[in-house]
């Protein structure tokens, strides 16, 4: 009998052939669409009015996967996780928000609906594994590996980082063998449905809107001082968690008598103050940091130490690798970097690899230079 895998079709092109390679591999495939944000109505899953009224493509997106599956002949069904999702990814979206971070729902979206509510749900089915279509890949060898995936410039264990060995054990990732190029070609061999269209970007919730106008409907803004880190009076902000540390755009600062026509960048926040920060040049001083320390700690073998572990680790998305060094001190783990860092934000994930393998992460709390504390 052939084992059966539940597959979460988002109705884009990685899903598509995701189902379409494990129907060619001879599984028993069932498709699930995952409907996590309710952009239909001016209120939230608790009945709270709000004045989003903007339409989320959700149901082009889902018109797509049906038409995926019934060109596969796989089955497709349907499930809401929108309360789910509102209590353990956009609430934890908001609350980071209030406090002057800049957070990543999608690592909580991997760790809390795509491979926890998602997974429960599919139980239903009785699959050998759940699927889905995240560039990446899954060694087992008695001990579960999280391996970034084939093509460097897709690699999505950034965003898995947060998964345990247990969630990870009964997981396939198709397209992680294949590089993008290679996804686009076969669902274009295929005559998929979705072969040509345009990859998603941004978070789920905001789609194309702009991003402040969004966060206004749920956090009012509350406009402040922008100035130098002297002290110098450079304008007003549209409110601190429109901003994010090392941006440039959107500052406004127009010319200066006082100062040269360099650009300016955000490099600091004073969340009691209500105060931005800005300075000049890309590589201001300020914003380069040498340790952090993180918060949230996921490892993916509980096995492994982590006082004085020597890896690689990513701060951002698609950032380069740094070399660093891992210090645990009265269960305060610190991350100390081979060499100085720009713009490590507090609320980003710090992710750890050993070579291609993802060994877990955690949320960065606290920035330092040189021991002391950075304006962030």
């Amino acid at each position: 009998m052939a084992k059966r895998v539940v597959i979460g079709m988002s109705g884009g092109v990685d899903s598509s052939v995701a189902a379409l390679l494990l129907k060619e591999q001879g599984y028993d495939v069932i498709g699930l669409f995952m409907r996590n944000w309710d952009a239909t109505t001016n209120q939230d899953v608790l009945g709270n009015p709000t004045v989003d009224q903007d339409m989320c493509p959700q149901e082009v997106d889902y018109n797509d996967a049906l038409r995926v599956c019934e060109h596969l002949d796989i089955p497709l069904y349907r499930v809401d996780f929108i309360e789910e999702y509102w209590r353990d990814v956009f609430s934890y979206f908001l609350d980071e928000y209030k406090k002057g971070r800049t957070p990543n729902p999608d690592i909580m979206c991997n760790k809390y609906i795509k491979f926890d509510a998602f997974s429960k749900h599919a139980a239903q089915f009785n699959p050998d594994f759940i699927a889905m279509g995240h560039y990446a890949r899954v060694k087992r060898n008695g001990k579960i590996k999280l391996l970034r995936g084939v093509d460097d410039n897709k690699d999505q264990t950034y965003f898995l980082s947060q998964l345990t060995a247990a969630q990870l054990e009964h997981v396939l990732f198709p397209v992680g063998a294949y590089d993008k190029a290679a996804i686009r070609a076969l669902a274009l061999k295929h005559k998929l449905p979705t072969a040509q269209k345009k990859d998603s970007t941004g978070i789920c919730f905001i789609g194309e809107r702009e991003f402040s106008k969004f966060l206004n409907n749920y956090l009012p803004a509350q406009p402040g001082d922008m100035l130098t880190l002297d002290g110098d009076y450079m304008g007003k902000h549209t409110g601190l968690m429109h901003y994010t540390i090392g941006q440039r755009k959107g500052l406004g600062i127009g010319g200066n008598e006082r100062y040269d026509n360099a650009p300016w960048f955000v490099v600091g926040k004073d969340l009691a103050l209500n105060r931005l920060y800005v300075g000049q040049g890309f590589h201001h001083e300020t914003l380069y940091s040498t340790s952090c320390t993180i918060e949230a700690i996921n490892i993916i073998d509980p096995a492994l130490t982590l006082d004085g572990l020597k890896c690689t680790a990513k701060f951002r998305y698609r950032q380069k690798d740094i070399g660093v060094q891992l210090s645990v001190k009265d269960d305060v783990v610190t991350v100390i970097y081979d060499e100085p860092v720009r713009a490590v934000t507090p609320g980003q994930a710090c992710v750890f690899y050993d070579g291609d393998e993802c060994l877990g992460g955690g949320l960065i709390n606290k920035v330092y230079k040189d021991g002391q504390v950075c304006p962030y």
